[in-house]
């Protein structure tokens, strides 16, 4: 539906005259790609989120082994033992997946940590953008990984090296 609405849209501008209309397009990935700063909050990220998903791991290898603990001696144990260790293995599994949902859910930590050190990136990346289409009198400019789908373009229109010098970096060279 938002292939054939994007179509639309633009037979419809070409209709009316606006030929005049200049477009580019940027690659945000690449322009993020170059940037240190992004790099490093993407390293920050995954490091924190693996070790927040081996303290997950860990939580539920040890709700295993009580339920196989649990399992084997359960003939020997009288109906209020097995009460007690079925709640106890019910509780620390509870607990694993609220400290789950906690680091990984949609308003978890990192998310959260995801959002602070990303976001001013990325409004970095958005005023360099502005401001070449502004120099280069843009009437649009689109990113080549978002959702709308550019079956052609031509590479004259790319303005991502023209945004990662804007940013003062130099395009070519990725961040290390």
């Amino acid at each position: 539906m938002k292939k054939i609405l994007f179509t639309l849209t633009f037979t419809l501008l070409g209709l009316t005259g606006a030929w005049a209309q200049r477009f580019a397009y940027v690659d945000s990935e690449y322009i993020l790609k170059h940037m240190p700063e992004y790099v490093s909050s993407q390293k920050q990220l995954s490091a924190l989120s693996d070790q927040w998903q081996k303290e997950v791991d860990g939580r539920f290898q040890e709700i295993d082994r009580l339920y196989k603990a649990y399992q084997a001696d359960q003939v020997l144990l009288t109906g209020d033992m097995k009460k007690r260790r079925e709640a106890e293995i019910i509780d620390k599994e509870k607990a694993a997946k609220d400290f789950q949902r906690q680091k990984f859910g949609p308003d978890g930590e990192l998310t959260q940590r995801s959002t602070a050190l990303v976001k001013p990136i990325q409004d970095k990346v958005a005023k360099a953008v502005q401001a070449e289409a502004e120099s280069e009198n843009l009437d649009m400019i689109f990113d080549k990984n978002s959702e709308v789908i550019m079956l052609y373009v031509n590479p004259r229109y790319n303005k991502s090296d023209a945004v990662i010098t804007r940013l003062g970096l130099k395009p070519g060279a990725l961040a290390k």
